[in-house]
């Protein structure tokens, strides 16, 4: 081989080791270019699940106070209305009881005085001038045998208590038998209208 050709050789050769080189260089410069942008893309993604992660976290943290100071406002509003509708049922009652003991006496109404004052001293047996007699002569009876054994085995100051409380309540039942008598022209039961409104409502 000639100098000539041993030269051209050697340029070849130098040009493809310079050619593989260069191919070389730019391919560690993709490669880490890639790395670099791959590093950066999962850098941004950790950050954007970081930030969703925290507001999620900020909105369960005040969604539940909110949810629990809505029942509290709702039980709240309901307690107050329940309040209210017994307030004003309270209120329907006893304007509508007024209006009867108010109102003019008509023939063959009962006084809710004498019926009253009747209750309150005599108890139960009170009762026998307007009330219901289903009601007045089981508890006259009840009442009688009450105070039968009792005078004999209940000293008075014992007994006075019991007596204080109990003829009150009489006297205010025998007022409102009363009542009741002049409103419906007959006598009426007081005792039992919470199990008849009831069976009412069961379809009894």
């Amino acid at each position: 081989m000639s100098e000539d050709d041993r030269a051209v050789m050697d340029r070849l050769a130098a040009l493809e080791a310079e050619v593989k080189a260069d191919a070389d260089a730019q391919r560690v410069r993709k490669e880490t270019a890639l790395a670099k942008v791959r590093e950066q893309r999962a850098k941004q993604l950790a950050e954007r699940d970081g930030l969703r992660t925290r507001q999620a976290e900020l909105v369960t943290k005040k969604s539940q106070p909110r949810a629990v100071e809505d029942v509290d406002h709702d039980h709240e509003r309901s307690s107050h209305e329940s309040d209210l509708g017994g307030a004003l049922e309270l209120a329907r009652r006893a304007h509508g009881v007024k209006q009867e003991l108010t109102k003019t006496p008509k023939a063959g109404d009962k006084s809710w005085v004498k019926s009253g004052i009747a209750s309150m001293l005599l108890g139960p047996l009170g009762w026998m001038y307007a009330g219901s007699f289903r009601e007045a002569v089981p508890a006259s009876a009840a009442w009688l045998a009450f105070a039968a054994i009792a005078s004999k085995i209940i000293p008075m100051f014992l007994l006075m208590p019991v007596l204080m409380v109990a003829l009150p309540l009489s006297g205010i039942a025998g007022a409102l038998y009363a009542v009741q008598y002049n409103r419906k022209g007959s006598r009426q039961r007081l005792f039992d209208r919470d199990k008849k409104k009831a069976k009412q409502l069961r379809g009894e």
